[in-house]
């Protein structure tokens, strides 16, 4: 299981040389004024993907609580142009760090970077760092909860267990990283504890969402609100982490 991935670390500067800043992608979006503190910091950061979605959801999180940070957050420009990053390592925050570190000698803006997914107790930790190509390139989300089901069974019948016994326990995990001007400013992580259902329920969410059972709120992330999920997902609590990170760094 990964180890790094569930805790907060930040990387030793490294040298790299940087490239002129980087144009805008898509129309730069800020906090609103009444979401400020009187002593807000400002802050114009490129997100290392070309997925809008990806970038709507930080949007959101960000704009949902009072903070000390005005953050302008963007795509980073001409994102499938550049020399690709190939997430090799084996743990989220090591993933998520190598993009970062990896797009910032694109830009003199600070880039963020993440890497997230599924760890299974039952599992030995898979998917892992793998969530996302667990069947396969170009898979649906249908084909990789049809292949964590399947191997789940195969676990079950080759522990002897029943399906009550097996032991269903899981985690989303979630790695967010900051490079600037060539080195990692910050690597923060965080996690949210579940169980596996044998059949998917619900129509929100994306990835194994429709099968992870939340049971604080007693139901599954396909099945909750927007609020909701951002409240308690691993990606929503790292997030708000960063931006605690940024409130208060003396780096940026």
């Amino acid at each position: 299981m990964p180890g790094p991935a569930d805790r907060s670390i930040r990387a030793t500067p490294v040298t790299t040389a940087t490239a002129a800043a980087a144009g805008e992608a898509l129309p730069a979006e800020t906090l609103p004024v009444e979401k400020l503190t009187t002593e807000t910091k400002a802050f114009r950061l490129l997100l290392a993907s070309s997925n809008a979605g990806k970038l709507r959801e930080y949007r959101v999180l960000a704009g949902e609580q009072p903070s000390a940070v005005s953050l302008t957050l963007e795509l980073f420009p001409d994102f499938a142009g550049r020399p690709s990053f190939e997430e090799t390592a084996p743990t989220f925050a090591e993933n998520a760090a190598g993009k970062a570190l990896h797009y910032s000698r694109f830009t003199s803006l600070p880039v963020m970077a993440d890497d997230s997914g599924l760890v299974v107790t039952a599992l030995g930790g898979a998917p892992g760092v793998y969530s996302a190509r667990y069947a396969g390139p170009g898979a649906t989300d249908a084909q990789r909860i049809a292949k964590l089901t399947e191997k789940l069974q195969d676990e079950m019948r080759r522990a002897g267990r029943s399906s009550a016994a097996l032991d269903r326990s899981a985690r989303f995990v979630c790695a967010i990283a900051l490079a600037v001007h060539g080195r990692v400013a910050a690597v923060l992580s965080d996690s949210v504890s579940g169980e596996l259902l044998d059949r998917p329920r619900g129509n929100a969410g994306f990835g194994y969402d429709p099968v992870f059972w939340f049971p604080p709120l007693g139901k599954t992330f396909a099945e909750m609100s927007e609020e909701e999920k951002n409240l308690y997902s691993h990606r929503g609590k790292a997030f708000r982490k960063m931006l605690e990170f940024l409130a208060s760094s003396p780096v940026l």
